[in-house]
């Protein structure tokens, strides 16, 4: 087993994997086990970062930029502008007891781990070509506006219906 994981990490493109891979997972188990929201905002904003990442090694660089500009950069902004608008008292919540809680968080992260790397090993990955073309980008903006337009519209009305209805909550709340 030890031979495959030196196998795996001989190029660099299956490190950074590797690195990407244990950040987005690391940033996924902080978010769920910090309590304060700012640190959980930060955790997830690792994790997007690290997808992106991802995204870059699988050789979809649009697909990691808007990664990165959306929800590395919008999503956790609105998150912390979210965070500042509200009112939180620091000292009315207790810290809640768990003292098992981070080693059963460690055996739960180190038995996942070993199941996914178990199952890639032994997973038997069809053989083919894909096309390849010289523009992503491009050929993303083909797809979106001409056999996909009617789906993004309809995106697009979904995020402004929420934006509005986003907007009318925010001002009752104020009345």
């Amino acid at each position: 087993m030890l031979a495959n994981i030196g196998n795996f990490l001989s190029s660099g493109e299956n490190l950074v994997f590797f690195v990407c891979a244990l950040l987005a997972i690391g940033g996924a188990i902080f978010m769920i086990s910090y309590t304060q929201v700012v640190h959980m905002v930060l955790a997830l904003a690792l994790t997007f970062v690290s997808l992106a990442g991802l995204y870059v090694v699988l050789q979809a660089e649009f697909v990691a930029v808007v990664q990165i500009l959306i929800y590395a950069g919008a999503i956790s902004i609105l998150m912390i502008f979210g965070i500042m608008m509200t009112k939180h008292h620091k000292g009315d919540e207790e810290e809640p007891k768990r003292p098992w809680h981070n080693g059963l968080l460690f055996v739960g992260a180190a038995a996942l781990f070993g199941i996914i790397f178990f199952v890639i090993q032994k997973t038997e990955l069809p053989s083919g070509e894909f096309p390849k073309f010289e523009d992503n980008t491009m050929e993303i903006g083909k797809l979106l506006f001409g056999q996909h337009v009617i789906p993004f519209e309809l995106m697009s009305v979904l995020l402004t219906v929420a934006f509005i209805g986003a907007i009318i909550v925010a001002k009752r709340e104020e009345d």
